[in-house]
């Protein structure tokens, strides 16, 4: 007679099975009472088993990176619209040829902004350089939102470097593919933002936020809060690019109207160097 463990791994074969064949033949997948409740689609896309994806959700990333030894994170956020040096520099040649005045304005302000995307892999190779000799339980690796921008500077630096880098991308209606730099094993695809936040949190020694726009400030100010709230730990939050940040909010305004209290300004610092960001992690754990 079968063993409980055999009965087990014989029906998951013939569920992996049976969808591999219909995908394989574009069969559309129905809904079927027979089938294996995990093994179908239509089941676990309606809205009754939510929870499940959920949970689903904020496991599939836990189980895959504790298995590959990623305990302790950088996360950096920024614009997913900053490009490379070498694209931007293109693009600006290209521009100055048509004779587009909107063009060559967008081209340099691109120029200008793909200065973020240096300083951001220049970070990311710091990290690396100092993690990869350490023990495994003291290493850091740069954690992102998988995407396009200052996410594939920070990826693309660690990358350089042979470090493993974690992608955290999204789901979103207008497909945002996974930059090139994320290692393959930790390219993470979420649906919904409050999991793909939690999991920024979960690892996440310190956060460096460069200047980008409504998906960064919504992740900055989600672990600005919770810190200052003390539903987190105490970690470095680091505003990359002081000019950028500082123009963008006057936070003694929040002291003078009394919604913060000035000791809340010291949940954060700026900076505007690679190595100064990584002193500032480095003096606060003491590496």
């Amino acid at each position: 007679m079968e063993t409980t463990q055999d009965l087990s791994g014989s029906r998951l074969a013939h569920a992996w099975a049976e969808l591999q064949s219909q995908a394989s033949d574009a069969t559309p997948l129905q809904a079927d009472s027979h089938r294996l409740a995990f093994a179908d689609p239509e089941f676990l896309l309606r809205r009754e088993t939510r929870g499940i994806r959920m949970q689903l959700e904020l496991l599939k990333p836990e189980v895959d990176q504790h298995e590959q030894g990623i305990e302790n994170t950088i996360v950096v956020f920024g614009s997913a619209r900053f490009p490379a040096p070498e694209q931007a520099s293109e693009a600006l040649k290209l521009a100055e040829e048509s004779g587009d005045e909107a063009a060559l304005a967008l081209a340099h302000r691109n120029v200008r902004n793909a200065y973020y995307y240096d300083q951001a892999r220049n970070f990311a190779r710091l990290v690396a350089t100092y993690s990869n000799p350490r023990p495994p339980l003291e290493q850091l690796f740069i954690c992102t939102g998988g995407g396009p921008g200052i996410m594939e500077a920070a990826n693309r630096g660690a990358h350089e470097m042979g470090a493993l880098t974690v992608g955290l991308n999204i789901v979103l209606p207008h497909e945002q593919s996974s930059n090139p730099y994320v290692s393959s094993s930790l390219n993470f695809k979420f649906h919904y933002f409050a999991l793909r936040k939690m999991h920024f949190m979960m690892r996440a020694k310190a956060l460096v936020a460069f200047p980008g726009g409504f998906g960064t400030l919504d992740e900055l100010f989600e672990v600005i809060t919770l810190v200052q709230t003390r539903k987190a730990k105490p970690v470095p939050i680091i505003l990359f690019g002081s000019e950028y940040w500082k123009r963008l909010f006057d936070f003694d305004v929040m002291i003078e109207e009394g919604v913060i209290s000035p000791g809340d300004l010291k949940l954060f610092q700026y900076v505007d160097e690679p190595q100064v960001a990584w002193n500032a992690i480095k003096k606060f754990y003491q590496l």
